[in-house]
């Protein structure tokens, strides 16, 4: 694991939230994009070497809608940036970790990303993301 990539922070409201974090942080969202497969929209802040991810859900079965449906807005994961995602895929895996994603998908932010269950990481849902080749 090379850093923290980016904290994820599930909200109800995408544009709202935007405004608070902007006025927070004193920068606007770089990045807004939909990840349809994921049923989320996405805001992305940086400022210097970290990153906030704000997703909002876009369908009723997405994981962001029932983790809202269970929690509160705030924080959803962690995610730790990665050299080779397949090869800590593996790493973990043979350790005896469960995977949620056994071989990385398309994120946000050109990424391919892949989740280690929160069951095995104290309740915490940890994203693995390695940069897209280009």
């Amino acid at each position: 694991m090379n850093k923290i990539e980016h904290i994820g922070i599930a909200v109800k409201d995408i544009q709202a939230s935007n405004k608070i974090f902007t006025d927070v942080l004193g920068v606007a969202p770089y990045k807004q994009e939909a990840v349809e497969s994921e049923g989320v929209l996405t805001s992305f802040f940086k400022t210097g070497e970290n990153k906030i991810e704000l997703l909002q859900a876009t369908r009723e079965d997405s994981a962001i809608a029932k983790f809202l449906e269970k929690n509160k807005e705030g924080i959803h994961h962690i995610a730790f940036d990665v050299s080779d995602i397949n090869a800590e895929i593996k790493r973990l895996m043979g350790l005896g970790y469960k995977m949620i994603h056994e071989t990385p998908k398309d994120g946000a932010d050109n990424k391919l990303i892949a989740f280690l269950h929160p069951k095995d990481s104290n309740d915490v849902l940890i994203e693995l993301c390695q940069e897209k080749p280009l």
